[in-house]
């Protein structure tokens, strides 16, 4: 019980200091980044400022899994430093054992990754990109020239714009029967979000296809329901990675229910799903390199070594992310497998520590 509150506090206190000098870096790398966008309109350095701050909770989720490597290398590398590690082990205390403290340790880690990376981190990113939008006067998106192209159900919509309150400007539907031939032709200066999927259309000209004449009507106002709301849109203000899980599993479903293509936001969906368990496997990883002779080199290429294994793994996340898209591999193995094979390297060299 001693030793392992002793050993949880000294990793918690080392993996916070690993913390706060990693979001400092990246707010700072974030700020430089900002200061070409200076006097863009609006856009002056307390917009700038505040986007950074916005941002860093996106940090804190994608770093937590090496800031808890690195920190419980820091933590190890002290303890073998005054000889306390050798004390431990001496005491009868296993490698095994040891897995276990920094697993259950881990644990409240990968919790609070889950929290920040669902409820935390995609609000802040919203509001991030909302900040920056309204300072320099920008839309969401216009993915081609002719603006946003949604399916819903036999509706083809078109969108020219999207303003950061997801009003929607300059739209046309194109409703087709179930044969597929055109029925209606419904445009729009603009459309705001009521409640229930229901939008209020506003000076709106229907084109009506009837099998023996063309008639068109104008309309003032009128109610649209659709499968689009404000959470679908907050799609192109976050990108995949940086979605909520239930944001995710509902545009996912968005998706397959007008039969377009999921691949990307399902490996997303199922990376979101294992990343906090990335934080344990970091863990357990480091204590490998704990087990400290002299003449198998020093405690610093130890460190700097973990910290490489730390960056590898980020960017076989990365990697295999891409190449599960290009190859069409299932979605779960690709946002996985390089948690197993982190996993599974672990294991091994625990095992032969263990065995010296």
């Amino acid at each position: 019980m001693i030793l392992r509150r002793y050993l949880s506090k000294e990793i918690f206190l080392s993996t916070l200091f690993v913390f706060i000098a990693l979001l400092l870096l990246f707010a700072f790398f974030d700020l430089i980044n900002e200061l070409d966008n200076l006097g863009n309109s609006n856009y002056r350095l307390g917009s700038a400022l505040a986007y950074v701050a916005l941002s860093i909770p996106g940090h804190v989720y994608e770093l937590f899994p090496i800031a808890a490597l690195i920190g419980t290398l820091f933590a190890l590398a002290q303890l073998v430093q005054h000889s306390e590690y050798t004390v431990i082990r001496v005491s009868g205390m296993s490698i095994g054992r040891m897995a276990f403290i920094l697993i259950q340790l881990g644990l409240v880690f990968a919790v609070l990754t889950f929290i920040f990376g669902e409820f935390i981190a995609p609000a802040a990113d919203r509001a991030a990109q909302y900040v920056r939008l309204r300072a320099t006067s920008s839309v969401i998106a216009q993915e081609f020239r002719s603006g946003l192209w949604v399916k819903d159900d036999t509706s083809f919509v078109n969108v020219a714009r999207i303003l950061p309150d997801a009003t929607l400007l300059d739209i046309k539907i194109y409703e087709f029967d179930p044969a597929y031939r055109l029925r209606t032709i419904s445009t729009a200066k603009q459309g705001d979000y009521q409640k229930d999927n229901l939008w209020r259309l506003q000076d709106v000209v229907q084109t009506r296809f009837e099998p023996q004449q063309v008639s068109v009507n104008s309309i003032l106002l009128a109610d649209w329901r659709s499968v689009l709301t404000p959470g679908i849109l907050n799609v192109l203000l976050v990108v995949p990675e940086k979605m909520s899980t239930s944001n995710l599993y509902r545009y996912v479903e968005h998706l397959r229910e007008n039969k377009q293509r999921t691949s990307r936001y399902e490996i997303a969906l199922w990376t979101k799903l294992s990343y906090p368990f990335a934080v344990l496997v970091m863990m357990v990883l480091a204590l490998p390199f704990a087990y400290h002779q002299k003449r198998a080199g020093g405690i610093g290429a130890k460190i700097f070594a973990g910290i490489m294994l730390g960056l590898a793994f980020h960017l076989l996340n990365r990697l295999f992310a891409h190449l599960g898209l290009l190859n069409a591999w299932p979605p779960i193995f690709t946002a996985v497998a390089p948690t197993l094979l982190f996993l599974a390297a672990a294991v091994a060299m625990m095992w032969r520590t263990e065995r010296r």
